[in-house]
C-alpha cells in the first residue's frame, strides 16, 4: 500500500504542477481603442487642417467664379433685348456651356481633394495598424484587439488592458521626430 500512496502522491503533484504551469503561462491580451486613437493623433489632426484650408480655398474660388458667372448672366438679360431671338439664344447657350464646363471642372477638383485626402488617411491607419503591430511584438502580446464606436469587437474590457493612451503617446512621439 505504501507504493499505492506513493505513486499516487507523484500523480497529484505532477497534476499540481502542470496546473500552475500552464495557468503561468496565459496569454496576454490588450485593446485599443481605435476611434480614440486615429481621432487624438495628432498626424491626422495636421491631415484634416491641411485639407479643411484646402476646401475654403476651393469654395472661396467656386463662390468667386460662380458670382462672375451670375454677373455675366444678369448682363446678358439686359443685353438680350436688344438682340435678335437667334443672337439671344446663341449667346445664351454659351452662357451655358461656360456654367456646365465650370460645373464639371469644380466638381473634378472637388473628387481629387477628396481622393488626396482619402488616401492620406488610408497611409495614416495604415501605419497605425503597423505601430499597434510592432508594439504588441516588442511588448510580448498574444493578442491586442480594436474596437470603436462603429464596429465594437471588444465588447467589456478592464481599463487597465486599454493600452490606447501608450498607444496614442507612441505615435505621436514617433511623429514628433520626422
Amino acid at each position: 500500500m505504501p507504493i499505492k500512496f506513493k505513486i499516487m502522491r507523484i500523480v497529484i503533484l505532477g497534476i499540481l504542477t502542470l496546473t500552475l504551469f500552464t495557468s503561468c503561462n496565459q496569454d496576454k491580451i490588450a485593446f485599443v481603442n481605435n476611434s480614440y486613437v486615429i481621432n487624438e493623433y495628432q498626424e491626422k489632426k495636421d491631415i484634416e487642417s491641411k485639407y479643411k484650408s484646402k476646401i475654403e480655398s476651393y469654395n472661396k474660388k467656386r463662390d468667386s467664379v460662380s458670382k462672375a458667372l451670375q454677373l455675366e448672366f444678369q448682363a446678358f438679360q439686359l443685353k438680350s433685348k436688344t438682340l435678335s431671338q437667334n443672337d439671344a439664344q446663341a449667346e445664351y447657350d454659351l452662357l451655358l456651356q461656360k456654367q456646365q464646363m465650370l460645373q464639371q471642372q469644380f466638381q473634378m477638383e472637388e473628387q481629387q481633394i477628396s481622393k488626396q485626402s482619402q488616401t492620406e488617411i488610408d497611409s495614416l491607419i495604415s501605419k497605425v495598424k503597423t505601430y499597434v503591430k510592432s508594439y504588441g511584438k516588442d511588448n510580448n502580446y498574444t493578442y491586442i484587439l480594436g474596437t470603436s464606436d462603429g464596429a465594437a469587437s471588444v465588447l467589456y474590457g478592464k481599463e487597465e488592458k486599454n493600452i490606447s493612451e501608450i498607444i496614442l503617446k507612441g505615435l505621436n512621439e514617433s511623429y514628433k521626430k520626422k
